[in-house]
């Protein structure tokens, strides 16, 4: 008969342990639908995910120096930023947890007590009273023969990282609303400005048209009206300044102030738009966060259908102790007080009614929808950049009809100011060319408006920048 040794019984063990191969599918990442040019006919190169390099204070392009210092403000107080924050130390500290299991455990549980035995177990009938001191280090390290700690340390990491793209796509989505909000409120100043010349305008036509009325010139069916277009105008100005201070109060918000302790001096809005060239389709795959986000989820769902296959087979660990005791704390350190033990422990499912097939079902169907879920993101990510483009092209356009319409009602303002002074028409042509001119104006002033917002959601389209 072959007699083996046992040094030639462990070597074959240990190079299985260490050997031992993962279970469950080595993540590839799917192919996502994704256009291969924009609809103006961009070329195309293969995604090389880069997310994570500093986007920079992207706003910077639009030279305000006012939103600068908001944007400034928002990223240092913002407090559901911080809650963001934490949220990804916790991920982070999560994926350390999983990492130590790759490494043994060692603990140290000292004791001491004091106690008494009956006199049933003593020689002399009477109690035993005694001490008893304890110093063992325990040793516990789980052998990955099936790759379970491996493929849990993978998932982990992959949280982490999506955590890491949240926080930095929530990131964006603030200074891109605080953006947004600035510009609308710069919108909504202009607009004032204008209901207020206009007031001015109106007031002045009114004190003629009194004056007038006074000496039995006009009827009074002409003062009624020019006092109705004031009121009216005024009332607006009134709505306006309302949407503005609920603006500037959400501002505040953004940048982790009191909405009664923050103001924002009036100021026209500056129609700058920044030359924003999106460059290659695939790019939005190495800038966007949140497709970053979608994309390390699946990651993390395949490395789990991985930890839900090891259920099926043995869990093997190494355990083991070393230490002291002594009833006498004075010669517990002794060599005859030694005491140490060391073996391994192997935990096989036998019978489990189905519980690790439905959980390895669930990580699979898991894995299925962070699939689904990340495809979908690219599409949407797509889709906004296609709205941000078209849109400031069509704005664009749209702003140079309405100034054709600006030019040519204030200058029906002017003849019918001049008609009504001769006594060819009545006051009514007047208010009509004055409210087609203002109205022409607002226009005007909304569609700038609209282009500043537009070309910040296109910025946040591109990942803050391109």
């Amino acid at each position: 008969m072959l007699k083996m040794s046992s040094r030639s019984i462990l070597i074959p063990l240990l190079l299985l342990f260490l050997g031992g191969c993962a279970l469950g599918p080595n993540y590839q990442k799917p192919a996502a639908l994704v256009p291969i040019h924009y609809k103006n006919d961009a070329p195309w190169k293969t995604a090389t995910p880069s997310d994570q390099l500093e986007k920079g204070n992207w706003w910077e392009i639009y030279a305000d120096d006012s939103l600068n210092g908001l944007e400034q403000q928002a990223n240092a107080a913002n407090q559901t930023l911080k809650a963001a924050y934490a949220r990804l130390t916790q991920a982070q500290a999560a994926a350390g947890i999983s990492k130590a299991d790759r490494v043994p455990r060692l603990d140290l549980n000292a004791s001491a007590n004091r106690s008494r035995t009956p006199g049933a177990f003593s020689s002399t009938g009477s109690g035993v009273v005694g001490n008893q001191f304890r110093l063992p280090l325990t040793l516990g390290y789980e052998i990955d023969l099936f790759g379970r700690v491996k493929r849990s340390i993978e998932a982990a990491e992959a949280d982490a990282a999506s955590a890491t793209a949240d926080y930095q796509a929530l990131l964006l989505l603030l200074q891109s609303d605080l953006a947004r909000s600035y510009f609308s409120l710069r919108e909504l100043d202009t607009e004032i400005s204008l209901l207020q010349r206009t007031l001015k305008l109106r007031n002045e036509s009114l004190k003629m048209i009194q004056s007038q009325f006074d000496h039995g010139l006009i009827g009074q069916l002409d003062l009624l009206r020019a006092q109705t277009e004031l009121a009216a105008t005024d009332a607006e100005a009134i709505g306006l300044q309302r949407q503005r201070d609920q603006l500037e109060n959400g501002i505040a918000l953004l940048v982790g102030q009191s909405p009664s302790n923050f103001t924002l001096t009036a100021a026209p809005l500056k129609l700058n738009i920044p030359a924003v060239t999106p460059g290659l389709p695939s790019s939005l795959l190495e800038r966007r966060p949140d497709v970053a986000a979608a994309e390390r989820q699946m990651a993390a769902a395949s490395a789990r259908i991985g930890v839900a296959k090891t259920a099926f087979f043995p869990a093997i660990s190494l355990t083991g102790s070393a230490g002291f005791g002594s009833t006498q704390i004075s010669n517990l350190f002794s060599l005859d007080n030694r005491s140490w033990g060391l073996g391994p422990a192997i935990s096989l499912p036998i019978f489990d009614g189905g519980r690790n097939s439905a959980n390895l079902e669930r990580a699979r169907a898991a894995y299925e929808e962070a699939i689904a879920n990340y495809r979908q993101q690219v599409l949407v990510a797509f889709g906004e950049v296609e709205d941000g483009l078209n849109g400031l092209q069509s704005l664009a356009q749209q702003a140079q009809a309405l100034q054709r319409s600006v030019d040519a009602a204030t200058q029906a303002w002017q003849i019918s100011e001049k008609r009504y002074n001769a006594g060819l028409v009545s006051y009514l042509e007047v208010i009509d060319a004055q409210r087609s001119a203002l109205q022409s104006e607002r226009l005007l002033n909304q569609n700038r408006g609209l282009q500043m917002t537009t070309s910040v959601l296109l910025v946040k389209a591109l990942g803050g920048g391109w």
